[in-house]
């Protein structure tokens, strides 16, 4: 039987992040897609114009249609837009075994809110005890934890440290804001930590990055890979979807990756050490 992941997230309509990113890299990592929409988003390449909430009741009978008839192998959490949000998932995922990948999206690549202030509390206590892995980024981390981003290697260890003690079983901490020719993501678990060092893809087309990322990784745990081997895979992925970005040439603004490289061209073998 094909593996299955549930994203549960906003929708992006100009298809380069949200549901629409999570359901292609499912696509192209094989796995079987499916999606329960949080929020619909007026937007594009170049930003946010607007963003409708679904009723929150609503975002959980998704979820629970999905439950009562298709199984679910891993779990993809993205835009949850409100507290009632939040708290409507974490109440439709009770006693979910599958993995849960909670991917904490609070600001769009152009600067547009995408998470209310209050619903950053709900999202720490109500998703992150229930998460797998926690894929933030340094901006995502810092407003988590109430303090400032880090701005280096050690910094970003403290950090990722502070969000395993608020309950995720792991944290995939993304340093692709750090400065820097390299950007490096921590992998921190009770089991230790490990750094997955990658070169910065020189592009400006990183629309749904993260999306694509958690997606990736929420897959690979589908496939049975474990936390360490699915990072790697995953972050291995998003480097040669980034490399194939430019070619694509979709809007105006930062373009989307493409989730379809590996269809375009060769393999890099870009190293994920």
């Amino acid at each position: 039987m094909i593996p299955t992941v549930l994203s549960v997230a906003g929708s992006d309509p100009s298809g380069g992040a949200g549901i629409q990113a999570d359901l292609k890299t499912f696509a192209a990592l094989g796995v079987y897609g499916m999606a329960a929409l949080t929020a619909l988003t007026a937007q594009n390449t170049r930003g946010v114009r607007g963003v409708e909430t679904v009723r929150p009741g609503f975002v959980a009978d998704q979820i629970r249609a999905v439950r009562e008839d298709v199984r679910v192998d891993a779990v993809k959490l993205g835009m949850m837009a409100t507290a009632e949000i939040a708290e409507a998932v974490a109440g439709a995922l009770e006693g979910i075994a599958a993995p849960v990948v909670l991917d904490p999206v609070m600001v769009a690549k152009g600067g547009a809110p995408l998470l209310a202030d209050a619903a950053v509390a709900a999202v720490r206590a109500r998703l992150l005890p229930r998460a797998a892995v926690v894929t933030p980024n340094l901006p995502e981390a810092a407003r988590l934890l109430e303090t400032a981003p880090a701005a280096t290697r050690a910094g970003m260890a403290a950090q990722a440290r502070g969000l395993l003690a608020l309950g995720p079983r792991a944290v995939l901490l993304k340093g692709g804001h750090l400065e820097g020719a390299e950007s490096p993501d921590l992998l921190l678990s009770v089991e230790g930590e490990v750094w997955l060092e990658g070169p910065r893809v020189p592009t400006g087309n990183t629309h749904g990055t993260g999306c694509t990322l958690s997606s990736a990784l929420a897959a690979h745990l589908a496939l049975g890979l474990g936390p360490e081997a699915a990072a790697r895979a995953s972050k291995r992925w998003l480097m040669g979807a980034l490399r194939g970005a430019d070619a694509l040439g979709v809007g105006g603004g930062a373009g989307p990756v493409d989730h379809l490289w590996e269809r375009r061209r060769p393999a890099s073998g870009d190293a994920v050490s």
